[in-house]
């Protein structure tokens, strides 16, 4: 491609609310340019960057056996309601209908598409196990979208689904996709660590993510030193420390507190450490059901946790006049006496002590000595705790906290899918069984974003090869004909080598202006024909990000590279 003819060419300035290194390089560097918030369009130079990606996963999934398929983007709404799916997935779900009155889900993910689609046909355990695949437009209604790529509400997305006889079968394919999906964000020079996650809206017991370690990530892990333990911070457990739970149970006990409403204010007052009083946060769900969270008072509630205790789909605080309507008050709440519509939720870090302390449910009056099964029973009981570094890991490591991008996913789903859509395969004995399955996604636009968040520096962007538009960038520099016309017969010579060029053609633009952009737009290597190269015979090459450069003869620049 010539420079002089690029759709999309380079620009010095970014908008105001451009932030982070890929939004700012990629928009000034010509590869994106924004529609609405959360939806891009992809310009020729980052159409290319993105279809390199899609190739190395594409090679990779093929490689391991998984089939390439695609499905409409628009799934008819009754399927994801056998799911459940249209309460589940809350605000993200976008739908639509067509001339007919039919309702649509816009594809935020394709489980029950693909379901649907092998229920169509007759299958048995000799068809057994099998893996599709797609690249896919998706969307989510998300409701933040932040830092271009990274958090988008339209977005490209690799997405597997595999077909199981039983549990054994799909933890081989599973332990084999953490090996596939490692060496795919290998070959995108992306360093990752698989840590365990929440399974969400997906659905499944148990799912890993693949994190690249960047600060402008929203994943937040924590993980041992020995790398034998990582798990992002929604589903991280850690060990609780036991503190008095061998003291002897001491007489409930109703004092004046005239105290304000915080924890701080508890300690002040009582002059008791902060884990001997209870923390309790009355949360609202999507159904208006009352849940009061209870927790060791060092502690802080995790709400995914929570929610996955709990099945509730959305969280919210209680205002203070419900909970006043309750018969509580806010800043004294307590599950000693709370109204029995509130459904009570104990961590389980109420068993490392004895004799705690907190509110009464009345304004400026505390108990002391509270004790759980004495003085008041949890509907459930559980782990809600959210762990932070310096916790100790169950193995009694201490935790260290992690910051990255999620680039990719994979998730055990057994039969949650096919149970609640009826999908059944012919076993060996001639019975029919359900399904067990798993589920396998990459972000293929946060991934690119992710390579330009590791592989950039002041100047511009610094493309590995897989994932780079062109592999060389050709400067043509000076003003005389002869230049021109050597750069002309090398540029067609790459082309009839195979090699990928972008031929900067311009002769009324300077070195200077050249160069920054060959260095904005990041290819792996810069050729440049001029009067000093054609002088020493050849071209000079340089790598991107190098200082140093050669001059290599035109004939000798496809094999150098």
């Amino acid at each position: 491609m010539k420079y002089s003819k690029l759709f999309g060419k380079t620009i010095k300035t970014t908008p105001r609310d451009v932030k982070i290194a890929s939004h700012k390089l990629l928009y000034q560097a010509g590869f994106i340019r924004e529609s609405a918030a959360g939806r891009f369009f992809y310009l020729p130079l980052g159409m290319m960057a993105r279809d390199k990606m899609v190739k190395v996963i594409e090679e990779e999934m093929n490689e391991a056996g998984a089939q390439k398929i695609l499905a409409p983007v628009l799934h008819p709404l009754e399927l994801w309601k056998k799911t459940n799916r249209t309460e589940s997935v809350s605000f993200e779900l976008m739908t639509i209908k067509d001339r007919n009155g039919s309702s649509f889900a816009l594809g935020g993910t394709a489980e029950e598409m693909m379901v649907d689609l092998v229920k169509k046909f007759s299958l048995s355990y000799r068809d057994l196990p099998f893996q599709i695949y797609q690249f896919s437009q998706k969307f989510r209604d998300e409701m933040r979208a932040r830092g271009g790529l990274l958090r988008l509400r339209e977005f490209l997305m690799k997405d597997g689904y595999s077909f199981h006889a039983d549990e054994a079968d799909f933890k081989k394919e599973y332990e084999k996709m953490k090996l596939v999906y490692s060496r795919i964000f290998d070959r995108l020079g992306l360093k990752t660590i698989i840590v365990e996650s929440d399974n969400g809206y997906i659905g499944g017991e148990y799912c890993h993510e693949f994190i690249m370690e960047s600060e402008v990530g929203e994943s937040r892990y924590l993980y041992t030193d020995d790398n034998k333990y990582a798990a992002h911070e929604d589903v991280a457990k850690f060990l609780k420390d036991e503190k008095n739970a061998d003291d002897k149970e001491l007489p409930l006990k109703q004092v004046a507190a005239p105290r304000g409403k915080t924890m701080a204010d508890g300690v002040k007052f009582h002059k008791l450490p902060l884990w001997r009083q209870i923390k309790d946060v009355l949360y609202v769900s999507e159904k208006g059901k009352y849940i009061l969270a209870i927790i060791r008072g060092d502690f802080t509630v995790n709400e995914i946790k929570l929610k996955n205790l709990t099945g509730a789909i959305e969280l919210r605080h209680a205002t203070d006049d419900e909970i006043r309507e309750l018969g509580s008050e806010p800043g004294f709440i307590s599950p000693v006496g709370i109204d029995k519509k509130v459904q009570v939720v104990a961590d389980d870090s109420l068993r490392t002590i004895k004799n705690a302390y907190g509110g009464s449910n009345k304004k400026n009056q505390d108990l002391l000595n509270i004790n759980i099964d004495r003085d008041y029973q949890s509907g459930i009981e559980g782990d809600i705790a959210l762990a932070q570094a310096g916790y100790l890991s169950l193995t009694g490591q201490k935790l260290l906290a992690g910051k990255g991008i999620e680039v990719g996913n994979i998730f055990q789903l057994g039969y949650h899918y096919s149970k609640k859509m009826d999908a059944k395969f012919i076993d060996k004995d001639g019975k029919e069984k359900f399904y067990y399955m798993g589920c396998y996604g990459i972000g293929v636009d946060r991934t690119l974003a992710a390579v330009v968040e590791k592989y950039h520096d002041d100047q511009g962007i610094i493309w590995p090869e897989t994932a780079a538009p062109y592999k060389i960038h050709l400067i043509a520099l000076g003003k005389e004909e002869k230049i021109y016309a050597e750069a002309e017969r090398l540029y067609e010579q790459l082309q009839s080598q195979g090699v990928e060029v972008l031929y900067d053609d311009r002769t009324d633009v300077n070195a200077g202006e050249k160069f920054a952009d060959a260095d904005l737009i990041g290819a792996p290597y810069r050729a440049v024909v001029s009067e000093k190269s054609l002088k020493a015979g050849g071209v000079e090459v340089k790598r991107r990000g190098s200082k140093e450069s050669e001059i290599v003869g035109m004939k000798d620049l496809e094999k150098y590279i």
